[in-house]
């Protein structure tokens, strides 16, 4: 466990984003992704806002994705399984890099075959709480065909990562702005932010 956080870290140090391809374990991804297709079938997601909770805007034309709020509230054995590994991130993050991250918010994403995200940055003008965004897939046999990287525009390059199981991407949240490119089949993740405050 210790050395996907290591991995993460390291990469993120070396080039703004952190990428380690087996953060989530096997077996955890699995009952993830079986929870997130059981919410969905139950129609639990609702479609994806800009904004934070006071101004909301749904524009279809800007992202496609629908979101399914992870809460401890939720008392379900699978989030907790989560949770527990992200209590275990921040603890290793905050002292090994002294971040001072004191929370987190997380939501499972679900993108249907033909949806996006157009490009944007994950901190609110009014909130700087979110220090470091994460995303964890949950897509199984991902093919290059699919579609669906997260493309990342750094300063002088732009940087397409495909979304596999497992695989955890850890980029701050005020720097680089990202975009989901159109997903050719549904693709699922977790995705959230590390916040203070």
């Amino acid at each position: 466990m210790q050395t996907a956080f290591d991995t993460l870290i390291d990469s993120y140090i070396d080039d703004k984003v952190g990428i380690a391809e087996n953060f989530l374990k096997v077996a955890l991804a699995n009952q993830l992704r079986e929870k997130l297709a059981a919410l969905h079938s139950q129609g639990q997601f609702q479609s994806a806002g800009t904004g934070n909770e006071k101004i909301i805007l749904h524009d279809k034309l800007y992202r496609s994705d629908m979101i399914y709020w992870l809460d401890r509230e939720h008392k379900d054995p699978v989030e907790e399984e989560f949770f527990t590994l992200m209590d275990l991130f921040v603890l290793h993050l905050n002292s090994t890099c002294y971040t001072g991250i004191t929370g987190y918010e997380f939501h499972y994403a679900m993108y249907p075959a033909g949806s996006f995200y157009k490009k944007h940055l994950d901190q609110f003008r009014s909130d700087p709480s979110r220090q470091y965004s994460m995303i964890m897939y949950l897509n199984e046999d991902w093919q290059p065909g699919d579609g669906g990287e997260l493309r990342i525009h750094h300063m002088d390059r732009l940087q397409d990562i495909s979304p596999t199981n497992g695989k955890s991407i850890f980029f701050k949240s005020s720097e680089l702005e990202h975009e989901v490119m159109l997903t050719n089949k549904p693709r699922l993740s977790i995705t959230g932010w590390l916040k203070v405050g």
